[in-house]
Order: C-alpha cells, then sequence, then structure tokens
C-alpha cells in the first residue's frame, strides 16, 4: 500500500493528509526516508567531481525533502495527540533518528566537501550557510578520533531515548498529580460552571494541572487550604508520589550522559557547548545576565510582598502569606492599581484576539491578510485553517490553530511548521500554533485570561517568522535559527497586544458589543510592570536552574533523592532563591530542558528579549508615524525585510542591526519589565 507519509500530498500546500495518515505508517515511512536520504548523502560524499555549491549544498539541502514529508506529520501527532501507542512509536523511532543524523554529521567526508567548496561568488546565504554548518560539523564532534564518534553516538542515542521518555512522563504527571477535593465548598471562588466541569462521577472534583507550576486556579480560589494543596500538587510532579511519572533517574541519567558529551567535545560543561551554538557565545555571559536581573528582581519581590501584606492583613482567613497565595493576592491587587482577570475576560473572546488581534496587527504590519479555509482540514475537527494573503493578493500560505487541551496532549503552547518554505524547493509554508486552553462548550466563545492573550500574540510571532520566510533554502528557512535569537518574533510580538489601536478591534464584550472601557483599556497599558518582581524571578529561577544542571561535570551530578537538595542549594548560590516564589518550571517538570530543545538553554527567553526591548524602543521612536507607536507599514516591513524574513541566512546580529542601528542595549531588558 501507498504510505501517505512519503506520497506527495495532492491538497492545498502540501498540507497532510489526515484521514489517511495512521499511526502504523509512521515508523515505515520514517525508516525508509531516512534510507533515501542516507543514500543521497552517501552520492554527495562519494561524487568524483569537486565540491561546488550545487552538487554538495543544494544537493544537501534537497535530500531533506522526503524526511521532512515524513516527519513534520508524525511529530505533530506525538505533540498534539499524544497517547500509548504514538508515545511507543516516538520511543522507538528517537534513538533512530539520533543514529541517522548522526550519519551526517560524523561523515569526514561530507565535511571536506563543505570545507572544500569555492564560496567565491557565492550569494550571502549560501555563503552563510556553508559556514554554519562547518561550525555545527565542529560542534558536533566531527574532529574526534573515530572510537569517541562512536562514544558519542551511543550517548546521542541513549539521550534521545532518555528525553522522549522524560517528555512523556512529565505529560503523565499532570494527570496524576491533578488534585481531587472532596466537596464545593473547597472549591470557592470559581464558577458554577466550573465546578460542574472538575466533578467526578464518584462526586468529587478533579482540579487538573498545567504543565507550569503556579497554575492559574490559585488565583481564583478563595480558599487559602485549596489553592496551597494545588500548588503542592504541581509541586511535587515528577519527585516518586506516582511511579508511572517518576523523573528523578532520568534526570541524573540526562545530566551525567550531557556532562560526559560535553567532555567530549573538550568543553568544561554541556552549558558550554550550547552557548557555542548560539549568539551568547560562551556560558558565562549567560550567567552574567541572569543573575544580574535576578538580584533587581528578588529585591522587587520583598517590595512586593509588603504591598500583598496589606491585603493579607484585611482577610479575614488568616494572616500568613504563603507560596499558594501569592498569585491570589497579586490578581486581588491587580485589581486596584491595574486590572484583573475578572474585569478583563468578558471582552477577551478568543475568536477576537485571533481574527480582530493578530491578524489586524499583521495587516498593519505587514499588508497580509487571513482567509478561513474550512475545507482544509486538521487531525481533529477543532484545528481552523486560514490561507493567507500578501498585500498584492497573491497566496503566501497556511495558518493553522489547534488551541484546545485534550488528554495525552504535550502541555504548554509553541509553532510548528508542517511544510517550510523553499524557494529552491518551491514551496509555501504551512505553520501551526498550539497551546492547551480549556474547550468551551458548543456554541459558546471562549473567554481568556490576559496571560493567555499574550500567549496567542507570542505564538503568532513564530508563526509570522515561518510564514514570512523568504529563502532559497529549506535548511534555512523560518525559525530555523540560533534558539537564543528564535524567542526574538515571539516576544516581539507581544507588545501589538497593548497597543491601543489593536486592543479597540479586539476587546470586544461578548455578549454586548461594547469596546473595552477606556479607563480598563488605561490601566492595562499601565499594568505591563505589575508583578514583574515576582514574574522575573520565576522565571530566572528556571533559567538559572537549567544553567546549574548543566555546568556540572558527570561526577558531580546528584544521585536521584537528592534532586530537591541540590535545586535549592544551585538557586541560593546563584542568589535567585525566594521561599514565595518557585521556579516556573522545577527539575523533574522541567521539560524544556530536560525533554530536550531548550537543555542549556532555557535563558534563551531573555536573551532573547533584551533585542526585544531595544527593537520595541525602535518601534515608538524611529519606527513610529504621528504617534502609532510604530504600528504602519513602513516600520512592519523594515522589520519583516531585515529580521523576519531572513531566517538563518545571514549572521542575526546582522539581522538586528538592520533593524536597530546598532548593537543591544542590555538595559532594555530592565527598563522593559520596570525593575
Amino acid at each position: 500500500m501507498t504510505n501517505p507519509l512519503l506520497t506527495p500530498s495532492a491538497l492545498p500546500y502540501s498540507v497532510p493528509d489526515w484521514a489517511a495518515i495512521k499511526p502504523e505508517h509512521i515508523l515505515p515511512a520514517a525508516r525508509e526516508a531516512m534510507d533515501d536520504q542516507r543514500a543521497q548523502w552517501k552520492g554527495i560524499a562519494t561524487n568524483p567531481e569537486p565540491a561546488t555549491v550545487e552538487n554538495t549544498v543544494v544537493a544537501f539541502d534537497k535530500s531533506n525533502d522526503v524526511i521532512n514529508r515524513a516527519l513534520a506529520p508524525a511529530f505533530t501527532l506525538f505533540s498534539s495527540i499524544g497517547g500509548p501507542e504514538l508515545e511507543e512509536i516516538q520511543a522507538t523511532l528517537g534513538p533512530e533518528l539520533s543514529e541517522h543524523t548522526n550519519a551526517f554529521w560524523l561523515d569526514r567526508r561530507m565535511f571536506e566537501r563543505f570545507n572544500s567548496i569555492d564560496l567565491g561568488d557565492a550569494d550571502e546565504e549560501t555563503r552563510y550557510f556553508v559556514e554554519d554548518t562547518l561550525k555545527k560539523f565542529r560542534l558536533k564532534g566531527i574532529d574526534l578520533p573515530e572510537d569517541e564518534q562512536t562514544k558519542l553516538k551511543e550517548i546521542d542515542s541513549e539521550l534521545s531515548r532518555l528525553e522522549i521518555l522524560f517528555s512523556q512522563r512529565a505529560t503523565k504527571a499532570m494527570d496524576d498529580n491533578a488534585l481531587i477535593v472532596e466537596s464545593r465548598e473547597e472549591l470557592a471562588g470559581l464558577s458554577d460552571e466550573q465546578i460542574e466541569g472538575y466533578k467526578q462521577e464518584d462526586g468529587r472534583f478533579r482540579l487538573p494541572l498545567l504543565n507550569f507550576t503556579n497554575q492559574p486556579l490559585q488565583m481564583e480560589l478563595t480558599n487559602p487550604a485549596t489553592r496551597r494543596a494545588l500548588l503542592d500538587a504541581s509541586l511535587s510532579r515528577g519527585l516518586g508520589d506516582h511511579d508511572s511519572s517518576d523523573t528523578r533517574q532520568l534526570v541524573v541519567d540526562i545530566a551525567k550522559l550531557r556532562a560526559e558529551r560535553a567532555a567530549l567535545l573538550g568543553q568544561p560543561h554541556h552549558a558550554q557547548v550550547v552557548a557555542m551554538k548560539g549568539m551568547a557565545a560562551d556560558s558565562q555571559n549567560i550567567i552574567d545576565l541572569l543573575t544580574s536581573v535576578a538580584r533587581r528582581a528578588v529585591h522587587a519581590v520583598d517590595r512586593e510582598r509588603s504591598e500583598l501584606m496589606t491585603l493579607v492583613d484585611d482577610d479575614e482567613q488568616g494572616n500568613d502569606l504563603q507560596a499558594g497565595d501569592w498569585t491570589f493576592y497579586q490578581e486581588k491587587l491587580r485589581g486596584q492599581v491595574a486590572v484583573d482577570d475578572a474585569a478583563l475576560k468578558p471582552y477577551l473572546a478568543l475568536s477576537n484576539v485571533v481574527e480582530k488581534g493578530i491578524f489586524y496587527a499583521a495587516e498593519k504590519l505587514f499588508g497580509i491578510t487571513f482567509a478561513p479555509r474550512p475545507d482544509i482540514r486538521g487531525y481533529v475537527d477543532t484545528v481552523q485553517t486560514w490561507e493567507v494573503f500578501d498585500e498584492s493578493g497573491e497566496a503566501i500560505g497556511l495558518f493553522q490553530a489547534d488551541f484546545y487541551a485534550r488528554k495525552g496532549k504535550s502541555g504548554g503552547a509553541w509553532m510548528h511548521s508542517l511544510v517550510d518554505q523553499s524557494r529552491r524547493a518551491g514551496t509555501k509554508p504551512v505553520i501551526m500554533n498550539n497551546a492547551n486552553f480549556e474547550e468551551p462548550p458548543a456554541g459558546q466563545e471562549l473567554l481568556l485570561t490576559w496571560d493567555q492573550v499574550e500567549t496567542v500574540f507570542h505564538e503568532f510571532g513564530h508563526a509570522l517568522h515561518g510564514l514570512l520566510s523568504d529563502t532559497y533554502y529549506v535548511s534555512t528557512s523560518g525559525t530555523a535559527v540560533p534558539r537564543d535569537f528564535v524567542e526574538l518574533p515571539s516576544q516581539l510580538n507581544e507588545m501589538w497586544a497593548y497597543h491601543p489601536e489593536v486592543l479597540a478591534q479586539y476587546a470586544v464584550h461578548h455578549e454586548t458589543g461594547e469596546r473595552l472601557p477606556g479607563d480598563l483599556a488605561a490601566k492595562l497599558s499601565a499594568s505591563k510592570t505589575f508583578g514583574q518582581g515576582f514574574a522575573t524571578t520565576e522565571f530566572v529561577a528556571s533559567a538559572l536552574l537549567d544553567q546549574a544542571w548543566h555546568q556540572i561535570g558527570a561526577h558531580e551530578v546528584p544521585d536521584p533523592t537528592s534532586i530537591e537538595e541540590f535545586e535549592e542549594k544551585a538557586l541560593k548560590d546563584l542568589g535567585v532563591y525566594h521561599e514565595l516564589v518557585p521556579p516556573r518550571y522545577r527539575t523533574a517538570y522541567f521539560k524544556h530542558t530536560f525533554g530536550g530543545g531548550y537543555d542549556a538553554g532555557y535563558y534563551s527567553y531573555m536573551w532573547a528579549e533584551v533585542l526585544v526591548a531595544d527593537i520595541e524602543q525602535w518601534f515608538a521612536s524611529e519606527g513610529a508615524q504621528k504617534g502609532d507607536g510604530g504600528l504602519n507599514h513602513e516600520a512592519g516591513e523594515t522589520l519583516r525585510r531585515e529580521l523576519l524574513s531572513r531566517g538563518s541566512s545571514r549572521d542575526p546580529m546582522e539581522s538586528f542591526t538592520a533593524v536597530r542601528g546598532r548593537q543591544p542595549r542590555a538595559e532594555a531588558l530592565l527598563e522593559r519589565r520596570g525593575l
């Protein structure tokens, strides 16, 4: 039978034919695609002709076409659907893919061909692609002797297996650690609809967990015992209460293997290996940035605690303040000095945030428009699809969104590409955003919190990076940039959520059609820096925890029962420990780092935010026209031409300076956060 993961899709934009794709197609397709790619690699490596751009660089880029077609839908199903069958397939495939990619990066013949290409007449994108590829060869161990390369392959294969298992267990931990509540009285503060939604068949109530530490329900629960119990349930994930989601041994094994891998590569620790791949270049630069911000943030937490205590003292239910109470009282204070979610939510319908928020800002900045394509289906019925048009009317790609949570789906929110843009391949992008919002009853609008609104804008910033890509190679397309640069477009796009003109479009009462009152809009704008001591400390604690685990040697990794002690000591030593502010992610459920992808790289959100803060200031100054805050086509076109369209076609700092006109100022980050 024809495998739909290997056959070019006949659907518009080559979007996957989800109705035809079954789990049993994945492993055969992936293995055939790997065989096909290795055959192409062998042809390149053994070509008797001298290496040229066409017979080496272009040929290598072409070798990705079949395997991308097979794997993009597969990994979409792994993350967005999940479940035991897909998890087993992913666990099998991961080590095989690791071995496959190492076959390229540890092939001396391939390295020598890239290294011998005459780049004299090459264009900027090709030149940077070749230089970046040679750098990756060296960082991946091409210069190691054969026996050490063999060891490296073994480590990479085992790491792939362990990281997949960690991610699966961390997802399972959200289910295992859901808080069970006996009575409705314990859920005071929640609406009747919410309470009924959490009710089980046995009459008890089950409060689900989201992937980060502090849970949104803590802001609503008026019973302090319940909100504290909810935080405790969240914090204890992966620490052995449930065998099915115990991640402690996995953490230790992963940390040791990464340390051993770094030693093989001649580096002091894994954090240095990662830093060398990005803009940071050196891990000490990362520590310097994070600790300098941490000092300011922890001091701000103490100031914020004093403000919260005025509310705690007036509370009839007790005058102590525990970690589980912080966001509850912070939300009450927000209602006094800024604007709280209870007042905002009626004005924040998801459909408006999307179609009159992110789409409106994108049209004003880049001239692109979005038309619904209900005929193009997703892997579940709730996936929505829009066709994207340039200002000339030319169709440039598809945007799809899967906003709702489901059992088995990975936590959090993310963007990924189903089809990459490439002039060489003649492909237009198909870009997806995923989130984990609670699906509303049929026929009802989903009303968002402000944090969720920012999430929609954030992930759409990544989507724009993919949709507006204009590169020749697939390998340099869209978000294929250094990890500490990739968060720039996403964080930058958050600024438009606050822009008065954009806000006036999407912040409309879901029942009356009334626009968000002026006083609330003004408070919202003023609230950008509200609670930033807490928010920054929460983030930096996780980023420094990530660094701590990856700046040690294999012999320094603690045993599984000492993970919590290691965590507390690291946070205290790095000056970011605060008893009322747990890290946004603790070690045992920190999927960014132990699930792979952001290992020793969680700092990149803050590194990129330095660049974001500086470009935000550019929009408000040089990019602005007649007081519009930069919401105009000229400013948007500059950002699109010099940064969003470039992918990895040149050094990312060149793209930044092409917009800003100079190097970034680290102080801009502190100014952005009000610190």
